[in-house]
Protein backbone atom coordinates (compact mmCIF):
# COMPACT_ATOMS: atom_id res chain seq x y z
CA UNK A 1 0.00 0.00 0.00
CA UNK A 2 1.01 3.57 -0.42
CA UNK A 3 1.16 5.74 2.67
CA UNK A 4 1.68 9.18 4.03
CA UNK A 5 5.18 10.51 4.56
CA UNK A 6 4.54 12.64 7.59
CA UNK A 7 6.26 12.00 10.92
CA UNK A 8 4.35 9.28 12.80
CA UNK A 9 3.27 9.67 16.39
CA UNK A 10 2.52 6.88 18.83
CA UNK A 11 0.28 6.24 21.77
CA UNK A 12 1.89 5.80 25.13
CA UNK A 13 2.64 2.19 26.07
CA UNK A 14 2.56 0.81 22.55
CA UNK A 15 4.95 -1.86 21.36
CA UNK A 16 6.43 -0.97 18.01
CA UNK A 17 9.75 -1.18 16.20
CA UNK A 18 10.20 1.15 13.25
CA UNK A 19 13.07 0.49 10.85
CA UNK A 20 14.22 2.86 8.11
CA UNK A 21 15.81 1.20 5.07
CA UNK A 22 16.40 -2.00 7.02
CA UNK A 23 19.41 -4.09 5.92
CA UNK A 24 19.10 -7.74 4.94
CA UNK A 25 18.72 -10.19 7.79
CA UNK A 26 22.27 -11.53 7.45
CA UNK A 27 23.77 -8.10 8.03
CA UNK A 28 23.78 -6.26 11.33
CA UNK A 29 21.43 -3.30 11.63
CA UNK A 30 23.26 -0.05 12.07
CA UNK A 31 22.48 3.59 12.52
CA UNK A 32 19.02 3.83 11.00
CA UNK A 33 17.05 1.75 13.48
CA UNK A 34 14.81 3.53 15.94
CA UNK A 35 13.06 1.51 18.59
CA UNK A 36 10.18 2.80 20.59
CA UNK A 37 10.24 1.03 23.92
CA UNK A 38 7.02 -0.51 24.83
CA UNK A 39 5.17 -2.47 27.44
CA UNK A 40 3.78 -5.93 26.85
CA UNK A 41 0.45 -4.55 25.79
CA UNK A 42 -0.88 -5.12 22.27
CA UNK A 43 0.70 -3.56 19.20
CA UNK A 44 -1.13 -0.79 17.34
CA UNK A 45 -0.73 0.76 13.93
CA UNK A 46 -3.23 3.52 14.59
CA UNK A 47 -0.61 6.24 14.80
CA UNK A 48 1.94 4.69 12.44
CA UNK A 49 2.35 5.86 8.85
CA UNK A 50 -0.47 4.35 6.74
CA UNK A 51 2.13 2.62 4.57
CA UNK A 52 5.68 2.84 3.53
CA UNK A 53 8.56 2.41 1.17
CA UNK A 54 11.33 3.66 3.44
CA UNK A 55 9.28 3.12 6.60
CA UNK A 56 7.90 -0.25 7.47
CA UNK A 57 6.83 -2.13 10.55
CA UNK A 58 8.60 -5.19 11.87
CA UNK A 59 7.14 -7.75 14.20
CA UNK A 60 7.93 -11.33 15.16
CA UNK A 61 7.48 -13.74 12.28
CA UNK A 62 4.83 -16.37 12.84
CA UNK A 63 5.14 -19.63 10.87
CA UNK A 64 2.68 -19.80 8.00
CA UNK A 65 1.90 -16.08 8.04
CA UNK A 66 3.12 -13.64 5.42
CA UNK A 67 2.48 -9.94 5.10
CA UNK A 68 -1.08 -9.45 3.99
CA UNK A 69 -0.57 -7.07 1.07
CA UNK A 70 -2.40 -3.99 2.23
CA UNK A 71 -4.61 -1.86 0.05
CA UNK A 72 -4.84 0.99 2.49
CA UNK A 73 -4.63 1.80 6.13
CA UNK A 74 -7.63 4.10 6.38
CA UNK A 75 -11.26 4.21 5.34
CA UNK A 76 -14.46 6.14 6.02
CA UNK A 77 -17.52 4.78 7.83
CA UNK A 78 -20.20 7.27 8.85
CA UNK A 79 -23.53 5.41 8.65
CA UNK A 80 -25.40 4.79 11.89
CA UNK A 81 -26.59 1.38 13.09
CA UNK A 82 -30.23 2.01 12.18
CA UNK A 83 -29.32 2.87 8.59
CA UNK A 84 -27.04 -0.16 8.33
CA UNK A 85 -29.66 -2.46 9.82
CA UNK A 86 -32.11 -1.40 7.11
CA UNK A 87 -29.59 -1.66 4.29
CA UNK A 88 -28.33 -5.10 5.28
CA UNK A 89 -31.73 -6.46 6.43
CA UNK A 90 -30.74 -7.06 10.03
CA UNK A 91 -33.68 -7.97 12.24
CA UNK A 92 -31.62 -8.10 15.43
CA UNK A 93 -32.71 -5.12 17.51
CA UNK A 94 -29.84 -5.45 19.98
CA UNK A 95 -27.35 -3.28 18.11
CA UNK A 96 -25.35 -2.32 21.17
CA UNK A 97 -23.71 1.03 21.71
CA UNK A 98 -23.38 2.98 18.45
CA UNK A 99 -20.01 3.81 17.01
CA UNK A 100 -19.33 7.45 16.29
CA UNK A 101 -19.09 8.32 12.58
CA UNK A 102 -15.48 8.25 11.45
CA UNK A 103 -13.85 9.85 8.43
CA UNK A 104 -10.50 8.36 9.45
CA UNK A 105 -10.91 4.71 10.44
CA UNK A 106 -7.47 3.26 11.25
CA UNK A 107 -6.11 -0.19 12.14
CA UNK A 108 -7.10 -1.40 15.63
CA UNK A 109 -10.18 0.87 15.60
CA UNK A 110 -13.56 -0.67 16.29
CA UNK A 111 -15.63 -0.92 13.10
CA UNK A 112 -19.11 -2.05 12.12
CA UNK A 113 -19.36 -5.54 10.66
CA UNK A 114 -22.33 -7.46 9.29
CA UNK A 115 -22.12 -11.21 9.99
CA UNK A 116 -24.23 -14.30 10.44
CA UNK A 117 -23.89 -16.73 13.34
CA UNK A 118 -25.72 -19.99 14.08
CA UNK A 119 -27.58 -20.20 17.39
CA UNK A 120 -25.59 -21.29 20.44
CA UNK A 121 -27.74 -24.41 20.68
CA UNK A 122 -27.13 -26.03 17.31
CA UNK A 123 -29.59 -28.82 18.15
CA UNK A 124 -32.51 -26.46 17.54
CA UNK A 125 -31.82 -26.52 13.80
CA UNK A 126 -32.46 -22.77 13.58
CA UNK A 127 -30.72 -20.99 10.71
CA UNK A 128 -27.90 -18.55 11.23
CA UNK A 129 -29.05 -15.07 12.26
CA UNK A 130 -27.69 -11.84 10.84
CA UNK A 131 -26.14 -9.34 13.25
CA UNK A 132 -24.44 -5.96 13.24
CA UNK A 133 -21.42 -6.13 15.51
CA UNK A 134 -18.46 -4.00 16.58
CA UNK A 135 -15.17 -5.69 15.67
CA UNK A 136 -11.57 -4.56 15.91
CA UNK A 137 -9.82 -4.02 12.57
CA UNK A 138 -6.74 -6.25 12.34
CA UNK A 139 -7.35 -10.00 12.40
CA UNK A 140 -5.93 -12.05 15.27
CA UNK A 141 -6.06 -15.79 14.43
CA UNK A 142 -7.41 -18.06 17.14
CA UNK A 143 -4.03 -19.79 17.46
CA UNK A 144 -2.02 -16.58 17.97
CA UNK A 145 -0.14 -16.35 21.27
CA UNK A 146 -1.10 -12.69 21.66
CA UNK A 147 -2.87 -9.90 19.77
CA UNK A 148 0.21 -8.24 18.28
CA UNK A 149 -0.11 -10.04 14.95
CA UNK A 150 -3.41 -8.27 14.26
CA UNK A 151 -1.64 -5.02 13.45
CA UNK A 152 -0.14 -6.71 10.39
CA UNK A 153 -3.26 -8.51 9.23
CA UNK A 154 -5.54 -5.62 8.32
CA UNK A 155 -5.87 -6.94 4.74
CA UNK A 156 -5.87 -10.38 3.11
CA UNK A 157 -5.00 -11.00 -0.54
CA UNK A 158 -7.81 -12.70 -2.45
CA UNK A 159 -5.21 -14.65 -4.42
CA UNK A 160 -4.13 -16.58 -1.31
CA UNK A 161 -6.84 -15.99 1.31
CA UNK A 162 -8.12 -19.58 1.01
CA UNK A 163 -4.63 -20.99 1.59
CA UNK A 164 -2.89 -18.88 4.24
CA UNK A 165 -3.11 -20.34 7.76
CA UNK A 166 -4.03 -16.95 9.19
CA UNK A 167 -7.11 -16.64 6.97
CA UNK A 168 -8.25 -19.96 5.51
CA UNK A 169 -10.50 -21.10 8.38
CA UNK A 170 -12.13 -17.68 8.62
CA UNK A 171 -12.62 -17.58 4.84
CA UNK A 172 -14.43 -20.91 4.97
CA UNK A 173 -16.60 -20.22 8.03
CA UNK A 174 -16.46 -16.61 9.26
CA UNK A 175 -17.06 -14.07 6.52
CA UNK A 176 -18.47 -10.60 7.06
CA UNK A 177 -19.21 -7.29 5.38
CA UNK A 178 -17.63 -4.01 6.48
CA UNK A 179 -19.73 -0.99 5.47
CA UNK A 180 -17.64 1.89 4.11
CA UNK A 181 -18.30 5.22 2.45
CA UNK A 182 -14.93 4.97 0.71
CA UNK A 183 -11.25 4.48 1.42
CA UNK A 184 -7.99 6.42 1.23
CA UNK A 185 -4.90 5.74 -0.84
CA UNK A 186 -1.64 7.61 -1.20
CA UNK A 187 0.09 8.45 -4.48
CA UNK A 188 3.68 9.56 -4.94
CA UNK A 189 3.83 12.94 -6.64
CA UNK A 190 6.42 15.61 -7.30
CA UNK A 191 5.77 18.85 -5.42
CA UNK A 192 5.69 21.66 -7.98
CA UNK A 193 7.17 24.17 -5.59
CA UNK A 194 10.00 22.14 -4.05
CA UNK A 195 10.61 19.49 -6.70
CA UNK A 196 10.56 16.85 -3.96
CA UNK A 197 8.51 13.69 -4.05
CA UNK A 198 5.80 13.33 -1.45
CA UNK A 199 2.66 11.26 -0.96
CA UNK A 200 -0.70 12.77 -1.78
CA UNK A 201 -3.78 11.24 -0.14
CA UNK A 202 -6.83 10.48 -2.29
CA UNK A 203 -10.35 9.61 -1.20
CA UNK A 204 -11.79 6.84 -3.40
CA UNK A 205 -15.54 6.23 -3.32
CA UNK A 206 -18.45 4.99 -5.41
CA UNK A 207 -19.41 7.45 -8.12
CA UNK A 208 -23.01 7.38 -6.83
CA UNK A 209 -21.85 7.71 -3.17
CA UNK A 210 -23.55 4.47 -2.16
CA UNK A 211 -22.19 2.47 0.77
CA UNK A 212 -19.56 -0.11 -0.16
CA UNK A 213 -19.95 -3.57 1.42
CA UNK A 214 -16.28 -4.46 1.80
CA UNK A 215 -15.62 -8.19 1.84
CA UNK A 216 -14.14 -9.17 5.18
CA UNK A 217 -13.31 -12.05 7.49
CA UNK A 218 -13.61 -12.22 11.25
CA UNK A 219 -12.05 -14.39 13.92
CA UNK A 220 -12.31 -15.05 17.65
CA UNK A 221 -9.29 -14.99 19.93
CA UNK A 222 -9.37 -16.09 23.55
CA UNK A 223 -7.14 -14.37 26.06
CA UNK A 224 -5.19 -17.16 27.79
CA UNK A 225 -4.97 -15.07 30.94
CA UNK A 226 -8.76 -14.98 31.37
CA UNK A 227 -10.02 -17.62 33.79
CA UNK A 228 -13.55 -18.16 32.53
CA UNK A 229 -15.01 -18.44 29.03
CA UNK A 230 -18.07 -16.44 30.06
CA UNK A 231 -15.92 -13.45 31.03
CA UNK A 232 -16.58 -10.79 28.31
CA UNK A 233 -12.95 -9.72 28.47
CA UNK A 234 -11.84 -13.26 27.63
CA UNK A 235 -12.75 -12.89 23.97
CA UNK A 236 -11.57 -10.51 21.24
CA UNK A 237 -13.29 -10.47 17.84
CA UNK A 238 -11.26 -9.01 15.00
CA UNK A 239 -11.57 -8.60 11.25
CA UNK A 240 -9.65 -8.06 8.03
CA UNK A 241 -10.48 -6.72 4.54
CA UNK A 242 -9.95 -8.80 1.38
CA UNK A 243 -8.03 -7.02 -1.39
CA UNK A 244 -7.21 -7.54 -5.06
CA UNK A 245 -5.27 -5.88 -7.87
CA UNK A 246 -6.70 -2.42 -8.44
CA UNK A 247 -8.45 -1.17 -11.56
CA UNK A 248 -10.16 2.04 -12.65
CA UNK A 249 -9.69 5.09 -10.44
CA UNK A 250 -8.12 3.09 -7.62
CA UNK A 251 -5.55 1.57 -9.96
CA UNK A 252 -4.30 4.99 -11.00
CA UNK A 253 -3.49 5.74 -7.38
CA UNK A 254 -2.32 2.39 -6.00
CA UNK A 255 -1.97 -1.20 -7.30
CA UNK A 256 -4.38 -2.82 -4.82
CA UNK A 257 -7.89 -2.12 -3.60
CA UNK A 258 -10.58 -3.75 -1.45
CA UNK A 259 -13.11 -6.20 -2.84
CA UNK A 260 -16.84 -5.90 -2.24
CA UNK A 261 -19.93 -8.07 -2.33
CA UNK A 262 -23.01 -7.05 -4.32
CA UNK A 263 -26.28 -6.95 -2.40
CA UNK A 264 -27.72 -9.91 -4.34
CA UNK A 265 -24.87 -12.05 -2.96
CA UNK A 266 -25.05 -11.00 0.71
CA UNK A 267 -26.96 -14.11 1.74
CA UNK A 268 -24.50 -16.58 0.24
CA UNK A 269 -21.40 -14.68 1.36
CA UNK A 270 -22.53 -14.38 4.97
CA UNK A 271 -23.97 -17.89 5.35
CA UNK A 272 -21.37 -19.94 7.30
CA UNK A 273 -22.73 -23.18 5.81
CA UNK A 274 -21.37 -22.22 2.37
CA UNK A 275 -17.75 -23.37 2.35
CA UNK A 276 -16.87 -23.82 -1.34
CA UNK A 277 -13.89 -21.45 -1.47
CA UNK A 278 -13.87 -21.26 -5.26
CA UNK A 279 -17.53 -20.30 -5.44
CA UNK A 280 -17.07 -17.82 -2.61
CA UNK A 281 -14.18 -16.08 -4.38
CA UNK A 282 -16.37 -15.77 -7.48
CA UNK A 283 -18.80 -13.61 -5.48
CA UNK A 284 -16.21 -10.88 -4.94
CA UNK A 285 -16.08 -7.86 -7.22
CA UNK A 286 -14.64 -4.39 -7.63
CA UNK A 287 -16.17 -1.65 -5.47
CA UNK A 288 -19.22 -0.09 -7.15
CA UNK A 289 -18.66 -2.36 -10.16
CA UNK A 290 -15.57 -0.31 -10.99
CA UNK A 291 -17.49 2.98 -11.17
CA UNK A 292 -15.29 4.93 -8.79
CA UNK A 293 -14.31 8.53 -8.21
CA UNK A 294 -10.96 9.53 -6.71
CA UNK A 295 -10.23 13.02 -5.47
CA UNK A 296 -7.16 14.52 -3.76
CA UNK A 297 -7.74 15.46 -0.14
CA UNK A 298 -5.83 17.23 2.59
CA UNK A 299 -2.76 15.64 4.19
CA UNK A 300 -4.60 16.10 7.51
CA UNK A 301 -5.87 12.54 7.06
CA UNK A 302 -2.32 11.30 7.65
CA UNK A 303 -2.80 11.78 11.39
CA UNK A 304 -5.51 9.60 12.94
CA UNK A 305 -6.16 12.22 15.60
CA UNK A 306 -7.81 14.26 12.84
CA UNK A 307 -11.40 13.41 12.05
CA UNK A 308 -14.47 15.02 10.53
CA UNK A 309 -16.14 15.45 7.13
CA UNK A 310 -13.56 18.02 6.06
CA UNK A 311 -11.08 15.17 5.54
CA UNK A 312 -12.89 14.04 2.37
CA UNK A 313 -13.20 17.54 0.87
CA UNK A 314 -11.32 17.93 -2.39
CA UNK A 315 -8.24 20.14 -2.37
CA UNK A 316 -6.68 21.86 -5.33
CA UNK A 317 -3.73 24.00 -6.37
CA UNK A 318 -0.43 23.99 -4.46
CA UNK A 319 -1.77 21.59 -1.82
CA UNK A 320 -2.18 18.72 -4.26
CA UNK A 321 0.67 19.19 -6.71
CA UNK A 322 -1.04 16.64 -8.93
CA UNK A 323 -4.00 16.24 -11.22
CA UNK A 324 -6.58 13.85 -9.75
CA UNK A 325 -7.46 10.75 -11.77
CA UNK A 326 -10.29 11.20 -14.21
CA UNK A 327 -13.69 9.91 -13.22
CA UNK A 328 -14.37 6.47 -14.63
CA UNK A 329 -17.44 6.85 -16.84
CA UNK A 330 -18.59 3.28 -16.29
CA UNK A 331 -20.36 1.20 -18.88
Amino acid sequence: MQGASTEPTYRQGEHLVVVMNAPPRNRPRTGKTAEIKRSRTETHLAEAPPACDTWFLRSRRVPGVSDSGSMCGRYVSTRGPDDLARQFQIADQDLGDPLAPSWNVAPTDEVWAVLERPPRDASTGAPAARHLRRLRWGLVPSWARDTKIGARLINARVETVHEKPAFRRAFARRRCLLPADGFYEWQRIEDRETGRTRKQPYFIHAADDQVMALAGLYEYWRDPDARHDDDPSAWLTTCTIITTEATDAAGRVHPRMPLTVADEHYDVWLDPSHQDTGALRDLLEQPAGGRLDARPVSAAVNNVRNNGPQLVDAVAGPETGATPPDRDPGP
